[in-house]
């Protein structure tokens, strides 16, 4: 088919690479504008526009698809289908219907469940013990369309948003490919989503990431694996120049107990122990501001963390 690809992140990059392998004709890449990045902060594109050039593919960095310059531009492509992952604009109704079979999505969790912003991240840290990717039909709604194909995606007990956001990813390129094909060939069967247990994956807000020690250890272990590896959870422990940021990037649950916050064993298996609220966490991967992520063992070497340390 003769399709538009919609895309920014890393997400989106393997998604791209499969419908190029597929056949299909890619008439235009739409992935957000370069932004600054890097120590000096020269404009770069984003990973699926540089996919895009590395393809040899056209590549458009619209501002708004609302501008209607930009919607008169997307109807003069005259596609069959749009394929959208993670683009970072909302589409208005006049781009979802423009092209002839419509606009399709491929969106990280099982809908209705985490429809929104931060659905890998919401997953983990709600518990949920399973996720997945579904390619459903645009609407002018927050993802509420109709779903074509699902793939289900097990959260582990050590899951990060990072490791989960790979595995999605890995699912969900060829599961984009084959509803194409589905679409191409008057296969493709939708089915309406429930609107029970609808939940929203609401956008990460920066006080999410502070650790609250007052909280259950299991809650902590969550918002560690869940923020991990971007923002980063975090929290403050004391040194002679004053209190110093540290990044808490892996954490297992122990049964352990202490007051909140306190430092229970600087080297428990590989990592530091800290009491919480209920229970306790040991921290395995940790990250000093300006500096690279470490293990615990390599971390304490450079930052020791001894016993009865009480960390804010």
């Amino acid at each position: 088919m003769r399709i538009a690809f919609m895309g920014t992140p890393v997400f989106a990059e393997q998604a791209l690479e499969e419908l190029v392998a597929a056949g299909h004709e890619i008439a235009a890449v739409y992935t957000q504008p370069p932004r600054a990045r890097g120590r000096g902060q020269a404009l770069r594109p984003s990973a699926v526009g540089a996919a895009a050039e590395r393809l040899g593919l056209p590549v458009r960095t619209p501002a708004s698809m609302r501008d209607p310059a930009e919607i008169d531009a997307f109807r003069g492509l005259e596609l069959d289908a749009a394929a959208v992952v993670a683009f970072g604009q909302i589409l208005p109704r006049e781009v979802l219907e423009a092209p002839r079979l419509g606009c399709f999505n491929l969106h990280a969790s099982l809908l209705p469940r985490w429809r929104g912003a931060a659905p890998i991240q919401r997953a983990i840290m709600a518990g949920d013990t399973a996720t997945g990717v579904q390619v459903m039909r645009m609407t002018e709604g927050l993802d509420e369309g109709a779903v074509l194909l699902s793939e289900t995606v097990p959260i582990t007990f050590d899951e990060t948003s990072g490791t989960l956001h790979d595995k999605l990813a890995l699912a969900g390129a060829p599961l984009l490919a084959r509803a194409l094909d589905l679409l191409a060939r008057g296969e493709a069967v939708e089915t309406p989503q429930a609107e029970e247990g609808a939940t929203y994956a609401r956008k990460i807000k920066p006080e999410e990431a502070r650790i609250d020690w007052s909280r259950p250890g299991p809650t902590i272990d969550r918002q560690v694996r869940g923020l991990s590896p971007f923002p980063g959870t975090w929290f403050e422990a004391p040194s002679d120049r004053g209190p110093v940021r540290i990044k808490a990037l892996r954490s297992i649950v122990s049964p352990a107990a202490g007051v909140p916050g306190e430092v229970l064993d600087p080297g428990a298996e590989g990592g530091v122990l800290i009491a919480c609220g209920e229970g306790a966490v040991r921290l395995t991967e940790l990250q000093r501001e300006g500096r690279g992520a470490q293990d615990a063992t390599a971390f304490l070497r450079g930052f020791p963390l001894p016993v009865g340390t009480v960390l804010a």
